[in-house]
């Protein structure tokens, strides 16, 4: 109900080598120490959307057959953690040289760069670009959405606001523009939902009175970012307890939404 079309795990020769990586990016990360703040969570914001590129690009059919489903669900989710695991590494090091460059900085810088390059390479696939206004259109929603949800947390929940900071902010964007994007795609582009429990809420939407004139994608937003704010509401004492671990976990939750959502912008933007 919850794992969408397609998902499926590298065979063992790519598998193997993909899973000893991760554990060797994730040991050097700890023996590392480094910290995780707001500014850490935002400067992988790329990656999430660069990842969402790439798989993209699989959609496509851009990958040479023996590796493209290192690119698939979830295999691009891992290669993409590991190839930005590497360069914070390397960020790390560079600060620690004293030179003044925060371990930050060549994390975005990259990721900003494989995202333009992913979505370059996108349109070079298909020859151009497809509808750019309703995509773009469901990322001026989705940034609306969450002025607004964050506006009324502020007034609300105001330490749970401070607390979680950017990080919050930014799992709220995310399902947003998951939410959005999703419902502009199955209410106005006619595209199909592959996570089974997304589309019995987009089938529940449309089965209302509301369908004939909203169409039934609202609901589907509504419940993602209510899911978000309730979500980033239970971590504020997680965050204040464990600020690293917690904001570390509620970046990954963010991913989960702020992917596919670019997911959908791009193949959108492209198709």
């Amino acid at each position: 109900m919850v794992l969408p079309e397609g998902f499926a795990l590298p065979p063992w020769q790519l598998l193997v080598p993909l899973a000893l990586a991760a554990v060797g990016v994730g040991a050097a990360l700890r023996s590392l120490d480094p910290r995780v703040t707001d500014r850490t969570v935002l400067a992988f914001a790329p990656w999430m959307v660069f990842g969402s590129s790439l798989h993209v690009l699989h959609r496509l059919g851009a990958y040479p057959t023996d590796v493209a489903v290192l690119f698939g669900t979830p295999g691009v989710y891992v290669v993409t953690g590991i190839v930005a695991g590497a360069v914070w590494i390397g960020g790390i090091a560079l600060e620690r040289t004293g030179l003044g460059i925060p371990s930050e900085a060549p994390v975005a810088l990259l990721g900003a760069v494989g995202f333009v390059g992913a979505v370059a390479a996108a349109v070079a696939v298909q020859g151009g670009f497809g509808d750019v206004f309703w995509p773009l259109l469901s990322v001026v929603l989705a940034a609306l959405v969450t002025a607004g949800a964050w506006a009324l947390l502020e007034r609300r929940y105001a330490e749970v606001a401070a607390v979680t900071g950017a990080t919050g902010a930014l799992v709220v964007f995310g399902h947003a523009l998951d939410g959005t994007s999703t419902a502009v795609g199955y209410d106005v582009l006619g595209a199909s939902e592959e996570v089974p429990l997304s589309t019995a809420i987009l089938e529940v939407g449309r089965a209302l009175p509301t369908a004939e004139y909203v169409g039934g994608g609202w609901l589907f937003v509504l419940v993602k970012v209510a899911l978000a704010l309730v979500i980033v509401g239970l971590f504020q004492e997680y965050i204040e307890d464990a600020p690293r671990q917690g904001r570390t976990l509620l970046a990954l939750l963010a991913a989960i939404g702020l992917g596919p959502g670019a997911h959908n912008v791009v193949l959108f933007l492209v198709t």
